[in-house]
C-alpha cells in the first residue's frame, strides 16, 4: 500500500531533476499525477515510464497563468480531485539570452519582473487556482520549491533569485494561514546543494546541453560537495532528497504539519561560515578524540 494511494497531485516543471524524481515517487507512492513542462520530448518519456494511466503530461509555461490554470483544472476533471499541488518549477533568474544579475547594480526592470513572476508569482498563481478545489474538498497539500538562498546571503548569491525564494517561503506561511481553517495545508521545501541539472548548469530555459558537457558539469558539482560544501558525510543531495520530501508533506502524515519550510540540504545552514575548513577541523577532532581514548 503506498503512502499516497487515492490521491491526485500536480507537479509543475517536471521534465527533469526535481521535478521528475518528485513524479517517480508520487507515481510509485500510489497517486495519480498531472504534470507539465516545455520539452514535450522529456515530459513524454517521464510519463511512460509510469503505470499504464498512473501519470499525465501536458506541455506548458508556467510563464502563462492560462496554461497553469489548465494544468490544474485538467488534473481535477480528470479524476475528480486535487490533493497535492507540488509547485516545482523554476530556474536560473536571468532573462533567455541575457547575463545574470548577480551584482546588485546590474538589476533591471525587466530582469526583475521575469524573475520574481517566473520564480515566484507563478506559485501564487498556481496556489490560487488549486485554492478553490481544494477548499470545497476541505482537504489538500499545496508545496512551494523554495531554497537554501531564500535564508542565507552567499558570495555567489544571486540576489534575484534569493529575494524571489524568499518571499516564496513567507509566501507560504500567509497561504497556510488563509487555507488552513479550510483544511488545507501549505508547506515549503528548501533544497541545498542538489545534483539537478539547473543547479549545475546542465538544463535551463527547457534546453538541453549534450552528453559530454552535462557530465563535466556534474562532475564538478559532485567534487565540489564531497569535497565539504556540507557538513554531513556523503556525495552530496539528489533529487530524489527532495522527492521523498514532499511525498512526505503530501501525505496524511504530515496532517498536522502547515506553514513550514523545511530544508534540505546536508546541514549547510545549520554551520556558518567556511564549510570545507569546519569539516576538516571535525574530522580532525573526532581522529584526536578516539586517539586518546584508544579507539584507533
Amino acid at each position: 500500500m503506498g503512502r499516497l494511494d487515492g490521491k491526485v497531485a500536480v507537479v509543475t516543471g517536471a521534465t527533469s531533476g526535481i521535478g521528475e524524481a518528485t513524479v517517480d515517487a508520487f507515481c510509485e507512492e500510489g497517486a495519480r499525477v498531472v504534470f507539465c513542462g516545455r520539452n514535450e520530448e522529456l515530459g513524454r518519456a517521464v510519463e511512460a515510464r509510469q503505470p499504464a494511466g498512473q501519470a499525465h503530461f501536458m506541455r506548458a509555461d508556467v510563464l502563462h497563468e492560462e496554461q497553469i490554470a489548465s494544468v490544474i483544472n485538467t488534473a481535477a476533471e480528470k479524476w475528480g480531485q486535487l490533493d497535492i499541488l507540488f509547485n516545482n518549477a523554476g530556474g536560473p533568474s536571468n532573462v533567455p539570452g541575457q547575463p545574470h544579475a548577480f551584482n546588485i547594480e546590474d538589476v533591471s526592470e525587466e530582469s526583475f519582473k521575469y524573475s520574481q513572476w517566473y520564480l515566484l508569482g507563478s506559485c501564487m498563481v498556481a496556489t490560487k487556482h488549486a485554492s478553490p478545489i481544494m477548499r470545497k474538498q476541505g482537504s489538500g497539500s499545496i508545496i512551494m520549491n523554495s531554497s537554501k538562498g531564500a535564508h542565507q546571503a552567499e558570495v555567489a548569491a544571486d540576489p534575484l533569485y534569493s529575494a524571489a525564494k524568499a518571499g516564496l517561503s513567507n509566501y507560504t506561511k500567509a497561504a497556510a494561514m488563509q487555507l488552513g481553517p479550510m483544511g488545507v495545508r501549505v508547506n515549503a521545501v528548501s533544497p541545498g546543494a542538489i545534483a539537478t541539472p539547473i543547479f549545475w548548469g546542465g538544463h535551463t530555459h527547457g534546453q538541453q546541453i549534450t552528453a559530454e558537457h552535462k557530465e563535466k558539469r556534474l562532475s564538478k558539482f559532485v567534487n565540489a560537495v564531497s569535497g565539504g560544501l556540507m557538513p554531513l558525510k556523503g556525495p552530496g543531495g539528489e533529487a530524489w532528497d527532495i522527492a521523498q520530501a514532499c511525498v512526505y508533506l503530501g501525505s496524511d502524515e504530515a496532517r498536522w504539519v502547515t506553514g513550514i519550510d523545511l530544508v534540505v540540504d546536508g546541514g549547510m545552514l545549520a554551520v556558518k561560515g567556511d564549510h570545507v575548513g569546519t569539516t576538516e577541523r571535525m574530522i580532525d577532532m573526532w581522529q584526536k578524540h578516539d586517539e586518546a581514548l584508544g579507539r584507533t
